[in-house]
């Protein structure tokens, strides 16, 4: 009687440990799975929008990017975006019909109340019968440079444009607008039909499309601002800004009987036989950082890119597209391709964000931070959950190299090409860039960052074709006085 009482209690144990082991599983090792099953699809979307999804707020906390609100109707919550245009492409949208883009997909888990980190506010919901609530994802951005950003972008593009600001020190992207932009709210409806309609209008049969950043996901020629990474590797390389270099009004390319000018076909230094490095630097000389270019060759080049965040991989908060350099298989030395390519022409493209963690590596000491828009998560209750903290990138240069390249950015703004970014009282370094286009109006780009020495933001801007000059648009005319705006508004309020 014994021996069948315990082999009962045997069975009935090993069937316990089955049971529990299998509500396990399926609670938490299948449960993602089982979740996003397309079979359980109309469930999962109907689970959803019975979450109070946590906010996005702005750094000050009170900025709301993104919130929700309760509905009469079967999906309880309806998403908002009380800012409109002006945080679409750092919040993204969360659509009943596309899903979560950007911010919004990034940290769905906690805006969606999935993370285990809210576990003990999700099990206090379910106790007292109350929607569950997501998690607060407050951001990096400066809702006063977002705004100062946006207006004067918005002054000077016509066909569209870009800006990216930072903090040099730790890596919080400050500002990121792009235009075009969009309105997410069409999109986080709770009318399927009505939500492909607005899609349909925001995907013309062109490239152009407001649902990409100027600011992140496309490329563009940077044109001589990457002038700052020949003269990175320069100087890297053992060169100083007295080193000096034939000064032809224009170059005879390798191999070919094609020459390579000076924009507007000037000649530098007053026509000089020779130029130092600085002078190249400050008048922004093409010829001579095309001999450059080929002196110090296309590895070497292609290397000191690399070390910035071009032809790798830079993690991001949202879709990143990270500079193009060509590597020694595509160009090799001595080739017509390496000297355009040193001027930031051929196959060289960047974004603002990426240029401006360019100008940030150089104003930190040779240190670049890795770029994040996201300060803090917290839970329904504010009680902060995750901390997102200064994180290293690398660096691309030396310490030296960085002094030396910001006194030479310092003069470029001074006596330069770039005096239009100069603000009275505060040290800026900067530097220029007028990129040619097929379309024959170029974009205009200026990289900056302030104070000079102890710099507390970096900033790039690109104003496409020109902007409101055309053809007669330069990085120094249209672009730098963006840069200054945004820099005074961090800086002075």
């Amino acid at each position: 009687m014994d021996r069948q009482v315990r082999r009962l209690a045997v069975a009935l144990g090993v069937m316990f440990v089955i049971l529990f082991a299998q509500l396990n599983y399926l609670q938490v090792f299948a449960a993602s799975s089982i979740f996003n099953n397309p079979a359980n699809e109309k469930r999962r979307i109907i689970q959803d929008f019975q979450v109070r999804r946590g906010e996005i707020v702005a750094r000050d906390g009170h900025t709301v990017l993104a919130d929700s609100v309760p509905t009469s109707g079967a999906l309880k919550f309806l998403r908002r975006y009380p800012q409109g245009s002006l945080y679409a492409h750092i919040t993204g949208f969360d659509s009943l019909v596309f899903g979560a883009t950007r911010l919004e997909s990034t940290y769905n888990d906690f805006l969606g109340a999935r993370a285990t980190e809210l576990l003990p506010s999700t099990i206090e919901d379910e106790i007292l019968n109350r929607p569950k609530r997501g998690g607060t994802v407050v951001t990096t951005i400066d809702p006063k440079l977002q705004q100062v950003a946006e207006h004067a972008l918005s002054q000077a593009v016509t066909n569209g444009g870009a800006v990216a600001a930072l903090d040099p020190r730790t890596g919080e992207v400050l500002a990121l607008v792009s235009i075009p932009s969009f309105d997410p709210n069409p999109l986080s409806t709770h009318n399927p039909k009505g939500i492909r309609a607005a899609m349909k209008q925001l995907k013309p049969r062109s490239p152009k499309t407001p649902l990409l950043s100027n600011a992140t996901d496309q490329l563009f020629p940077p044109g001589s601002t990457f002038k700052l990474v020949d003269t990175a590797a320069a100087l890297e390389a053992g060169l100083t800004p007295s080193s000096k270099f034939p000064n032809p009004p224009q170059l005879t390319l390798p191999q070919t009987t094609h020459k390579l000018s000076n924009f507007g076909g000037e000649h530098c230094a007053g026509g000089a036989s020779t130029i130092t490095l600085e002078e190249a630097l400050v008048e922004s000389c093409n010829v001579t950082f095309a001999e450059i270019g080929l002196k110090l060759g296309t590895a070497r080049l292609f290397d000191q890119a690399r070390k910035f965040g071009f032809a790798g991989h830079v993690d991001f908060d949202v879709p990143f597209s990270e500079g193009r350099f060509p590597s020694p298989s595509d160009v090799p030395d001595n080739s017509p391709g390496l000297a355009f390519s040193a001027i930031g022409q051929q196959d060289v493209a960047a974004n603002p964000l990426q240029m401006a963690l360019v100008g940030a590596a150089i104003g930190n000491g040779g240190l670049e931070m890795q770029p994040h828009l996201v300060r803090q998560i917290l839970d329904p209750q504010g009680v902060p959950i995750r901390t997102i903290g200064p994180t290293e990138f690398g660096r691309p240069i030396s310490g030296r190299t960085a002094a030396i390249e910001t006194k030479l950015m310092e003069q470029v703004v001074q006596r330069g090409t770039g005096t239009a970014a100069q603000i009275p009282g505060v040290p800026v370094a900067g530097k220029t860039g007028t990129a040619e286009t097929p379309g024959g109006k170029p974009h205009a780009w200026f990289v900056a960052f302030a104070p000079a020495q102890h710099p507390r933001i970096a900033v790039a801007v690109v104003v496409l074709n020109g902007g409101s000059l055309g053809s007669e648009a330069t990085g120094g005319r249209v672009a730098a006085p963006i840069a200054r705006a945004v820099i005074e508004a961090a800086l002075k309020g």
